[in-house]
């Protein structure tokens, strides 16, 4: 038997506008830059935050998940780049209910679109990022149900990291994304149920210009 969670939503219109502006100056300086592309993967954890995850007095455990896909990296001068990613992320919560154990698995492509400030190999970022509803799912014990529908298809979030990138193009880096948007789809628009939560990965960039 499954235990129904309804999910509402947050206006986004802010950070719909802010995503897509930042996207416009992201190919303005790709034009002019010398580009470097790269691939990454990593491991998630994350769990629904909000003021509305609770259920039944019991708050969400964190559930690991792993993330993974391209990007590219756009100098704007020796200290700032622009970094553009297109990630399959596995995000979601856990919950145990009187010994029952209730996972909600949430699938996203993210596409966050970073400014780094890079010194000596380390490098700091921060920027918006929105991420398109795959597949959400509410497994019970062995049991699994769609829960697609109840979602919004698309979710708004802030990211900020810190990384080390060797001269190989090798790095590592640690990256939080606070969720901005509610998950639910509903129409009354008062539930606080937002996706957050770190990753942690590998990451390797070539191309470029050779110094």
């Amino acid at each position: 038997m499954f235990v129904a969670i309804v999910l509402l939503t947050t206006k986004t219109h802010f950070m719909k506008r802010l995503f897509f502006v930042v996207a416009i100056c992201s190919l303005a300086f790709a034009s002019n830059a010398q580009v470097k592309f790269g691939v990454k993967a990593g491991a998630n954890f994350y769990k629904f935050s909000g003021s509305d995850t609770d259920f039944e007095d019991e708050s969400p455990d964190m559930k690991v998940g792993i993330a993974g896909g391209g990007m590219v990296n756009i100098p704007i001068n020796e200290m700032f780049s622009v970094q553009p990613e297109l990630l399959y992320s596995m995000e979601g919560a856990k919950y145990s209910i009187s010994g029952v154990d209730l996972k909600f698995n949430v699938n996203f492509i993210n596409v966050p679109i970073l400014i780094q400030y890079n010194s000596s190999g380390f490098y700091a970022e921060t920027g918006p990022q929105i991420g398109f509803l795959t597949s959400a799912k509410v497994k019970v014990e062995d049991e699994e149900e769609d829960y697609k529908e109840f979602f919004k298809s698309t979710a708004f979030s802030w990211a900020i990291g810190l990384g080390y990138r060797l001269p190989s193009g090798i790095g590592f880096g640690a990256r939080y994304n606070l969720g901005l948007s509610s998950l639910a789809d509903d129409d009354d628009d008062d539930t606080d149920i937002k996706s957050s939560g770190f990753h942690i990965g590998i990451s390797y960039l070539f191309g470029g210009k050779k110094k």
